[in-house]
């Protein structure tokens, strides 16, 4: 299946080292049963299946007959790459590969939901998530169908080289960095969609001043709206309620800082209006499940 073997061509076989805070980035080498070309990627380096053990990430593409037994020399070669600590993420239904070489028992797991009663039923010792459209189980990581399995490629980036390199090059893409994958651990917030001039410019303003006690109904005078008028369309445009979004774009701030800048908790807190360092401390771990010192640790090149 083409669509998702695509995707991880597009993220991590072209050069984007300038998006890199390091300068680096993915080295991607297609495996194949004979360690030949493959005819759909004939553009990058090949090796077989037993060099797997040797590679840093495995990104295990869909499958288009979930039920079948795969190559007993790729799950070889799988169980050898966890063995030796290579990160293994498979799109859509390759969670069914990853199952079959008993990689996936005793974990969380997503895959399309099509196909989730299908994995669930030939393998009950995996936790099928069919509602998510990722999952980050640490060194196993499984996406939902075709776009998700680019919310996976956008959230690897994200881990490997920071949100900022991520959205660039969402950008690049021309897509969402993210849409929520079912755990809020390590996440970059989405961007807004498309919005209306109306709101618009009401948005970049309330951007601008998030080190300020913005308030919904600052919010509302500025794009012309009543409370409940912005209330409406913001639902309707964006999928948050105004609270929502501004609590969303201060962790975006905080985030953004935590990677980019060495100012303390208590000078990050007050320039996203969270007033003081234990209420960032305590939203920040709501919404995003680690402290910002543990997300610095993690982000910060």
């Amino acid at each position: 299946m083409l669509y998702e073997t695509a995707i991880a061509a597009e993220v991590f076989g072209v050069d984007r080292s300038d998006l890199s805070p390091t300068g680096g980035w993915y080295e991607l080498v297609v495996c194949t049963p004979d360690g030949s070309r493959s005819p759909w990627l004939p553009g990058f380096a090949a090796c077989g299946f037993a060099e797997l053990a040797e590679v840093g990430t495995v990104v295990v593409p869909s499958t288009s007959v979930p039920g079948r037994q795969p190559d007993p020399a790729l799950s070889a070669g799988l169980r050898a790459a966890y063995d030796a600590g290579a990160r293994i993420a498979a799109l859509c239904t390759g969670a069914f590969v990853l199952a079959a070489a008993g990689l996936l028992d005793g974990r969380r797991a997503a895959t399309h939901w099509m196909h989730a009663q299908q994995l669930a039923r030939l393998h009950p010792g995996v936790d099928v998530r069919a509602d998510v459209l990722y999952v980050d189980d640490g060194q196993i990581l499984t996406s939902a169908g075709k776009t998700a399995a680019l919310d996976l490629c956008l959230h690897l980036v994200h881990r490997d080289h920071g949100a900022s390199a991520a959205n660039g090059l969402a950008r690049r893409l021309v897509v969402a960095s993210h849409r929520p994958g079912g755990q809020a651990q390590f996440i970059a917030p989405p961007p807004d969609p498309q919005v209306t001039d109306l709101l618009g410019p009401a948005l970049d303003w309330a951007r601008a001043h998030l080190d300020k006690p913005v308030t919904v109904q600052d919010l509302a005078r500025e794009s012309g709206l009543s409370a409940r008028q912005l209330a409406r369309r913001m639902r309707a445009e964006l999928g948050l309620t105004p609270l929502g979004w501004l609590h969303q774009q201060r962790i975006i701030r905080a985030q953004d800082l935590l990677e980019r800048t060495e100012a303390s908790v208590e000078q990050i807190a007050a320039r996203c209006g969270m007033g003081t360092a234990t209420t960032l401390r305590r939203r920040f771990h709501q919404t995003v499940g680690v402290s910002p010192t543990a997300y610095r640790t993690a982000f910060r090149p």
